[in-house]
């Protein structure tokens, strides 16, 4: 008789982690759900419902008769994740935390903790996603904790995992998955990428989940959970003081607390001002937050963007880019929204 594959699940306490840990069961694989604690919630004076969370996630594996641990990553997320979202705010740049989380914490500390520690033959989580792997080809993967060489060998034959849209492609989450590494990838199931989040809270009314059901759906940063962002990146970051100007004729629109709490091309809320502005510059150098009214002012257009380092999914460049120095292809910079058509120039 073969033995049954063994999957650890991240369990968030949510409704998505909860199903995907039941439709692994359901598989008839061995199942262990983890819960990982990133965020010292002592240090916090704001409503953290990390305990809350936890028991919610311990109730599940306990009606899936299913082991739970707990494990804290609660110093990697500081050093890994959250102190470069504070650098790069001060920087003038937005990161987006739950790729970072995503890239450093759960499919690269977590990973390893399972495989090492736990001697499972993958991770599985509740992301809205799915790779180019059936299952059985996901525990015929090897897991490689570091690269070999920093040079890949060019007569290896590579079969490289693809990671594709969810079927429901409202709650895809594939923009949050984009930074894992090909290794990470090989080794993951995501068990809600064919259904529908609808479908889902189906399957969890019908399981009894009825606690997880009841919770609000998670939008906060990731692991930190929801709070006024302004007050709370000013609890890290020194208040710095400047002017909201309009780009159209230079006259001072107000005031703000720190042009690192601003985004390109977010609504610059103004006290005083009856119509809508939205963020188009910043000066780190003098403060001032540039501002333009209506969301289809030319100023808010760019026709060239420039990246940091690309990372690609595949390890490698698309041949088409390293042949030709462009290619045609498709972006997004938010979650959910629609793709864009973009020329891709590699520069030398």
């Amino acid at each position: 008789m073969q033995t049954a594959r063994r999957v650890v699940c991240a369990m968030s306490g949510g409704v998505d982690s909860s199903v995907a840990a039941l439709l692994l069961r359901r598989r008839g694989y061995d199942v262990t759900g983890v819960f990982m604690n990133n965020w010292d919630a002592v240090d916090e004076n704001g409503a953290c419902s990390l305990e809350k969370d936890c028991e919610d996630a311990y109730r599940v594996c306990k009606m899936l008769d299913i082991p739970f641990h707990q494990v804290s990553y609660v110093k990697e997320y500081w050093h890994d994740v959250f102190s470069y979202f504070l650098k790069e705010y001060e920087r003038g740049r937005t990161p987006n935390p739950d790729i970072l989380c995503n890239k450093h914490i759960k499919f690269n500390r977590f990973l390893s903790y399972a495989i090492d520690n736990l001697g499972v033959d993958a991770i599985a989580t509740g992301h809205y996603a799915r790779t180019s792997l059936e299952d059985k080809e996901v525990f015929q993967q090897k897991y490689m904790k570091t690269p070999q060489s920093l040079f890949r060998n060019r007569f290896e034959i590579r079969n490289d995992v693809k990671l594709l849209q969810a079927a429901d492609q409202i709650k895809d989450q594939t923009f949050f998955l984009s930074q894992i590494s090909q290794n990470a990838l090989r080794k993951t199931i995501f068990p809600l990428g064919e259904l529908t989040k609808a479908y889902v809270k189906k399957i969890a009314a019908e399981a009894g989940f009825h606690h997880v059901l009841r919770r609000k759906e998670s939008m906060g940063i990731c692991f930190i959970g929801e709070r006024h962002f302004e007050n709370f990146i000013l609890e890290y970051l020194e208040p710095q003081p400047g002017k909201f100007v309009s780009v159209e004729d230079g006259q001072i629109m107000g005031t703000h607390k720190g042009w690192f709490l601003f985004t390109l091309g977010q609504r610059a809320r103004i006290g005083g001002q009856r119509d809508p502005w939205f963020v188009v510059d910043k000066d780190v150098t003098t403060g001032n937050v540039f501002v333009a009214p209506t969301t289809d002012h030319p100023a808010l257009y760019r026709e060239l963007v420039r990246t940091d380092r690309m990372h690609w999914l595949s390890e490698d460049p698309p041949a088409e880019l390293v042949k030709n120095k462009m290619m045609e292809c498709q972006f997004r910079f938010q979650h959910q929204m629609a793709l864009g058509e973009l020329t891709e120039i590699l520069e030398m």
